[in-house]
């Protein structure tokens, strides 16, 4: 067994095709197949199920290519040590950012000019908390962005801004002409929420003081997708929901007539850069976390908010 065949299973993993993976590998087929082969003969197991199209993994197979994946990035990391003790502040970092975070702050991760970090290349994808979890668990991203804290041994947490709740209301509902909501007067069946996916509607929730099932059902007449569904539904059916800060921000001038701020209450969600213990490149984790903190506004980088956060 050796690194190279390794990263063969990967490559055939990724792409679920001999031809292409030995492409991405820069071999022929036949090395790239032969290769793989005597792994297996060496393991006496088979990998991959190759009478089904595209090829699969066995069951055996998913274990040995997820373990496979864990030892490529341990040796990745050899490199990795002398890059962070040299301070070199190059190459790719793939970061994985939840929706309710991606909506806004995607944009701007974009449209900014990194002159100070010429050599970092951010590589972002929008991924639910749990998938990002598990991305990140078995190396498959570098990080992510999500709402936290999660409390979580296994990861390293930077919190990197604090956002405050807005209640978005239907001009219909009877809230609408209140300057200020009290979260006490929303009926739990005008108040829209995301689907049970997503971590900002358990915040929601206990923000709300809601339960979540009722006789064993939910309580929720829809659950949406997006923050943008959620409004959508609003201006069409009436009733309220509960946006973050930045999103809130983001909103056309013709829809922030809508917005009020919460009564008596300070609550915020922490949003942070989170990374597996064992991440070695520390200068690049400063420089993206630099490059986050500069895609806010400066009044959510307020660590004194930390005491108002929403437990997810």
């Amino acid at each position: 067994m050796n690194i190279q065949q390794l990263e063969y299973l990967v490559a055939v993993d990724e792409v679920r095709h001999f031809a292409r993976a030995a492409e991405l590998c820069f071999v022929t087929q036949p090395t790239l197949s032969t290769m793989i082969q005597r792994l297996e003969d060496e393991l006496n197991v088979k990998i991959f199920d190759r009478s089904k199209h595209p090829i699969e993994p066995t069951e055996i197979g998913k274990h040995i290519i997820a373990q496979s994946r864990l030892s490529l990035k341990s040796f990745s990391q050899i490199k990795n040590i002398v890059d962070d003790e040299q301070t070199t502040l190059f190459g790719k970092f793939h970061i994985g950012v939840i929706p309710t975070v991606a909506a806004y702050l995607v944009p701007q991760l974009l449209s900014k000019n990194y002159e100070k970090f010429p050599n970092v290349e951010l590589i972002i994808r929008e991924t639910p908390t749990s998938e990002l979890l598990e991305k990140l668990a078995d190396s498959t991203i570098d990080g992510g962005i999500l709402a936290g804290p999660i409390n979580n041994e296994n990861f390293t947490e930077l919190p990197v801004y604090y956002e405050k709740f807005y209640a978005y209301v239907s001009p219909n509902d009877a809230l609408y002409s209140e300057k200020e909501i009290d979260l006490d007067k929303i009926e739990a069946k005008n108040l829209w929420l995301l689907e049970e996916e997503h971590c900002f509607r358990g915040q929601i929730e206990r923000l709300c003081k809601l339960k979540r099932y009722e006789n064993g059902k939910t309580l929720a007449r829809f659950e949406a997708g997006s923050i943008d569904t959620l409004l959508r539904v609003i201006d069409g059916n009436g009733g309220i929901t509960i946006i973050p800060e930045m999103y809130a921000m983001g909103l056309p001038e013709e829809k922030q007539d809508n917005l009020r701020i919460l009564k008596d209450i300070t609550a915020v969600r922490e949003v942070s850069l989170i990374v597996r213990k064992d991440f070695l490149r520390k200068a690049m984790l400063s420089a993206v976390k630099e490059i986050v903190e500069n895609s806010v506004p400066k009044s959510m980088r307020n660590e004194k908010l930390k005491e108002f956060v929403v437990e997810l």
